[in-house]
């Protein structure tokens, strides 16, 4: 028998969406959490195993620590802004279970495994990138120096062993919708605009495009595109239709779910005859004839990286798409009934106030759906944090709050951090206090019967929104009062 073992994507801030499957490690404007899908790989390939989702389920540290007892090996998802907590989390685990072996996964240990190991002493090692099958090892009994792509200590010294091919055979591995079945309540994971409740999975891994600030083909899936087959992603989501009878909408997260024509339309074509209803990454650059087959196949949403309306912007960070093809992108998704959430940055390189003035004018022009503004994060490991890194851009390496809400934390040459957070909540208020957007939203809530959901996520965001105003007012009061005297004596 392997070593049993569990799972976690950790207990961390309030409402903190950060590990395992979230792109942008955060407390949400609004309580939302993603599957940690990353995790159900090597659960489902170790008998005996648990996954436990702390946060969604609302787990606590010291209910982890006590569960954690139970177990032989533990398994930590942890993230750049919850390395501090999950550090502090995984001693005081080795503290009440001094014989459990622990094992971080996730970027800030893929980018920095010597500081990993240097500053956390519970950690008996680290996996570099993808970790499915370097845990299942070692849980198998297999000894730390045959591992492939893992860091450890020995002697006091760091170790690196060689790095682990990426996985290609992607049918291989388990069905993470039955991981779900096992150890998870869907109905405890909630994202505004997909409908509740949901479910999300993969059908490929990797992407291809070059966006200089995305976390993950940088840090952990790479860029390489590897895909499932259609049958074997047609064959789990009619077993999670038989199993999950009350899921409304299942969701691709993948980096880019229809990045290849040809695999999306055959992959379409077998969606079809389920009658489910779907939604999925998109880059704009897809095509109508393709957009045309998703919607007929019971696609739903798409969840869109506009990033900016700025087309020097779009330059700086390599998105490969111009501000015209998101245009007719947009077009053709209205035209054929398909429901856009688009995704914007503030604070990206070489962002100016007019740059951000023109794409809330962009945004606006879109009318989409639903949107996200996004602070623009340096994470390590990405070009954008060599990038802001060099030219002497980062002003907290941090990121947060201090409660795991997102802070401006890049401060570029007439650009203050105060003015990005400023910027924030004017982009949401030109956007959805328009009386056509207002009335969308409430309409769509109406005819999903979701007026309650509503209601609950529109305080918690209204009070998001006044506290982050109040923490802008009082930087810019900082600012403005004059340096305090010192006296001779002092």
């Amino acid at each position: 028998m392997p070593l049993k073992t569990l799972f976690l994507n950790p207990p961390s801030f309030k409402n903190f969406d950060g590990g395992a499957s979230s792109r942008w490690p955060a407390t949400r404007e609004i309580e939302s959490y993603w599957y940690p899908v990353w995790l159900t790989y090597p659960a489902g390939l170790l008998e005996g195993s648990r996954v436990l989702d702390a946060p969604p389920h609302h787990v606590s540290a010291e209910e982890t620590i006590n569960i954690c007892k139970d177990y032989e090996f533990l398994v930590l998802f942890t993230s750049t802004v919850g390395w501090e907590g999950d550090q502090r989390l995984a001693e005081t685990i080795k503290a009440a279970n001094p014989s459990i072996r622990i094992a971080f996964v996730g970027p800030p240990v893929t980018t920095d495994p010597d500081r990993a190991l240097n500053e956390c002493s519970a950690l008996d090692f680290i996996c570099r990138r993808e970790f499915d099958y370097s845990v299942v090892e070692f849980a198998q009994g297999k000894p730390l120096n045959e591992i492939l792509g893992i860091s450890y200590k020995l002697d006091g010294k760091v170790l690196h062993n060689p790095d682990r091919p990426q996985i290609e055979d992607l049918d291989a591995m388990p069905w993470a919708t039955k991981i779900y079945k096992r150890d998870m309540d869907v109905t405890r994971y909630n994202v505004p605009f997909l409908l509740h409740p949901f479910i999300a999975l993969y059908s490929t891994r990797g992407c291809p495009a070059q966006c200089t600030f995305c976390l993950w083909p940088q840090t952990l899936s790479g860029h390489a595109w590897r895909k499932r087959s259609t049958d074997d992603v047609a064959a789990e989501l009619a077993w999670a239709k038989q199993n999950f009878p009350a899921v409304k909408e299942f969701f691709f997260d993948d980096d880019t779910f229809n990045i290849q024509k040809v695999r999306t339309i055959e992959l379409c074509e077998k969606l079809k005859p389920l009658n489910i209803t779907w939604s999925c990454t998109s880059r704009v650059t897809t095509d109508r004839e393709t957009l045309k087959a998703m919607k007929d196949a019971g696609c739903r949403l798409l969840i869109v990286g506009f990033e900016s309306g700025d087309p020097q912007i779009l330059k700086n960070i390599k998105k490969g798409a111009t501000v015209e093809r998101a245009r007719a992108f947009a077009k053709d998704c209205n035209d054929l009934g398909l429901t856009i959430h688009g995704d914007f940055i503030l604070g990206l390189p070489g962002e100016t106030k007019e740059s951000i003035r023109n794409t809330i004018n962009f945004a606006k022009s879109l009318d989409v759906e639903t949107l996200q503004v996004s602070i623009a994060h340096a994470y390590p490991g990405t070009e954008f944090y060599d990038y802001a890194k060099a030219n002497g851009y980062i002003t907290n390496e941090r990121m947060e709050d201090g409660g795991g809400h997102q802070m401006a934390h890049i401060e570029y040459p007439g650009l203050p951090v105060d003015y990005i957070m400023e910027m924030v909540h004017r982009f949401y208020d030109e956007y959805y206090f328009r009386p056509k957007a207002a009335f969308r939203v409430v309409w769509k809530a109406f005819i999903n019967r979701d007026l309650g959901r509503l209601y609950v996520e529109a305080r918690a965001f209204l009070k998001l929104r006044a506290q982050r105003n109040k923490m802008v007012k009082v930087a810019r009061s900082r600012q403005s009062d004059p340096p305090t005297p010192v006296g001779a004596g002092a």
